[in-house]
C-alpha cells in the first residue's frame, strides 16, 4: 500500500473533518478515520475538487498509508477515549512518529502522556485549537506544545492552515510538555470571563436603562467599530437581531437563563489556586454560571427579596459611553489575569511559554481574538519577561484613563440591583494589584493570634510571633 498521505486524523466530527479539509485546501494530502462509517464517507464528499482527501474504515489502514515520520492527530472526547486511542495506535506506529491530541484535555493528562510515549520513542503533542467549526475550516488559532523536535515536523502544515493577521500565522510553538493544552485552558478561562462581562453590560443596558434589542444592536455595532473590536463583541451584536422561528420574537429573549459549561473555565480557576495566582474575574464567571443553574431557587428568592431592577433616571447616552469604556477596561483586566497565570505557570511547571507568541496566536482565528491583543503583542515584544501586562506603560495609561467609567458603571448597577460580579471582581483585582500596602497585615496578625502562624515585619528581616493579649 503506497505511503502517500501527509497527515492523518482520528475522529471526523465537525472539528476533525473541517481541519482535514482545511489542510487539503492548502495542498496537503490527508486521510481520516472514524468509527462512524457515515462520517468517514461524508469526509470525501465534502472535499474541494482537486484536493487529496481520503476516508478509511480502519485505524490500521490509515496509519499504513501515512508518510514517515507519521503525523496523526486525534479529536476525540477528553479523558479515557484519548488513552484508548493511544493504546490502539502504539502497535501501529514507529519510533519518531508524532501523535497529537487536539481536544480539550487537562494539561496534567497531557503531561502524563508526553512522558509515557517519550519512553517508547514516540513524540506526543497537546495542541489547543480555537475558532469553532468555521475557524477549523477557514483558519483557526492553533496552540501546539510538547517536543520541539516534533513541532518542526508539523510547523509548515500548522502555519499554512492557521488564521493570518498581518500575513503572520496565528500559531507558534507554545512551549514544552503540556504547554499547548495549558495555554488553551487559560484561553478558555479568559473566554468565560469576557462573556460574563459582556452579559453584565447587556443586562445593565437592557433591564437597567431599558434599551431594546435594536438599540443594543446599534450600541454593540458602534463598539465593534472602535476600541472594543473583537469576535465576542461582533457576535453579540448579531445575536440581538436573530429572530425565533417558533414565536417571531427575538431569539435572545426566548433563551432560558441557565449557562452550560464544559469544564475548562473551572480548570483554570482550580489550577490558578494551585499555583497560586489570582484570577478573580475568571473565578466569578465560573461561579455565575453555577448560580445560573439555580433557576428555581432564584425565582423563589426574587419574590422573597422583591429584587426588581430599579428604573434608570440618568442620561442613557452617558451610561452607554461609560459602559463601553468600563467593558474595555474590565476586558484588559481579564487578559491581565490570564496572562499572569501563564507567566507563573511557565516558571513553576518549567514549560517555557513565550507570551509574545501566545498573544500573537490569539490575534486571529480564536474566540477571544481582539484588537487589544496587538497592544499586548507590542508590550511583550518590548519586554518578554513582563510579569503582568498592567506593568506595561502604554497599557497602564489606558487603564488609568478609563477606570473612572468602570467605577461609575458599577455604582449605577449596584443602585439598580443589577448583578455585576464580573465587573466588580475586575475592579477589585486592579485596586488590589495597584495598592502598595494592602490590609493583609491585619490577616497576618489574626493568623498569628489564633494559630501562631508568625508574621514578617516592615522594619527588619525574619519571622516573628507574638503572645497576643498577654
Amino acid at each position: 500500500m503506497e505511503n502517500k498521505y501527509d497527515f492523518g486524523m482520528i475522529g471526523l466530527g465537525v472539528m476533525g473533518r473541517n481541519l482535514l479539509l482545511n489542510m487539503a485546501d492548502h495542498g496537503f494530502s490527508v486521510i481520516g478515520f472514524d468509527k462512524d462509517a457515515q462520517k468517514t464517507g461524508s469526509l470525501e464528499a465534502a472535499a474541494t475538487a482537486g484536493t487529496v482527501v481520503k476516508g478509511v474504515g480502519s485505524l490500521e489502514s490509515m496509519v499504513q498509508q501515512l508518510q514517515t515520520p507519521r503525523k496523526v492527530m486525534m479529536l476525540v472526547p477528553a479523558g479515557k477515549p484519548v488513552d484508548d486511542v493511544i493504546e490502539s495506535l502504539l502497535p501501529l506506529v514507529e519510533k519518531g512518529d508524532v501523535i497529537i491530541d487536539g481536544g480539550n484535555s487537562h494539561y496534567s493528562d497531557t503531561l502524563r502522556r508526553v512522558k509515557y510515549l517519550e519512553e517508547k520513542g514516540v513524540h506526543f503533542m497537546g495542541m489547543g485549537v480555537s475558532g469553532g467549526e468555521h475557524g477549523a475550516r477557514t483558519g483557526p488559532s492553533i496552540m501546539p506544545g510538547g517536543d520541539e523536535k516534533a513541532y518542526q515536523h508539523v510547523k509548515p502544515l500548522l502555519e499554512a492552515i492557521a488564521a493570518k493577521v498581518n500575513n503572520e500565522p496565528c500559531t507558534a510553538y507554545m512551549g514544552k510538555d503540556a504547554a499547548g493544552h495549558y495555554v488553551k485552558m487559560v484561553h478558555n478561562g479568559i473566554e468565560y470571563a469576557i462573556m460574563q462581562l459582556i452579559s453584565e453590560v447587556y443586562d445593565l443596558l437592557h433591564k437597567g436603562a431599558g434599551l431594546n434589542n435594536d438599540e443594543l444592536y446599534e450600541v454593540f455595532k458602534q463598539w465593534n467599530e472602535g476600541d472594543l473590536q473583537s469576535f465576542l463583541i461582533e457576535i453579540t451584536r448579531d445575536i440581538f437581531l436573530q429572530k425565533d422561528d417558533a414565536t417571531n420574537n427575538r431569539l435572545l429573549d426566548m433563551i432560558l437563563d441557565k449557562a452550560g459549561s464544559k469544564g475548562t473555565g473551572k480548570w483554570t480557576s482550580q489550577d490558578a489556586m494551585e499555583l497560586p495566582v489570582a484570577v478573580p474575574t475568571i473565578d466569578t464567571a465560573v461561579a455565575m454560571r453555577t448560580i445560573s443553574g439555580y433557576k428555581a431557587e432564584r425565582v423563589e428568592a426574587a419574590k422573597l427579596y422583591n429584587t426588581a431592577v430599579k428604573p434608570f433616571s440618568g442620561e442613557k447616552q452617558v451610561l452607554i459611553q461609560q459602559a463601553g469604556e468600563a467593558l474595555y477596561t474590565a476586558i484588559i483586566l481579564c487578559y491581565a489575569q490570564g496572562l499572569a497565570m501563564l507567566f507563573q505557570a511557565s516558571r513553576e511547571l518549567k514549560m517555557d511559554i513565550p507570551l509574545q507568541d501566545v498573544v500573537k496566536s490569539w490575534r486571529g482565528g480564536c474566540i477571544i481574538r481582539s484588537t487589544l491583543l496587538q497592544d499586548f503583542y507590542k508590550a511583550y515584544n518590548s519586554n518578554p519577561q513582563l510579569a503582568n501586562i498592567l506593568l506595561d506603560g502604554p497599557l497602564a495609561a489606558i487603564v488609568q484613563q478609563k477606570q473612572a467609567s468602570l467605577r461609575g458603571v458599577i455604582i449605577t448597577a449596584v443602585q439598580q440591583q443589577v448583578p455585576v460580579g464580573g465587573l466588580m471582581s475586575a475592579l477589585a483585582y486592579f485596586d488590589a494589584y495597584s495598592t502598595e500596602r494592602m490590609a493583609t497585615n491585619m490577616i497576618q496578625a489574626q493568623r498569628d493570634y489564633f494559630g501562631a502562624h508568625t508574621y514578617q515585619r516592615i522594619d527588619k528581616e525574619g519571622s516573628f510571633h507574638t503572645e497576643w493579649g498577654a
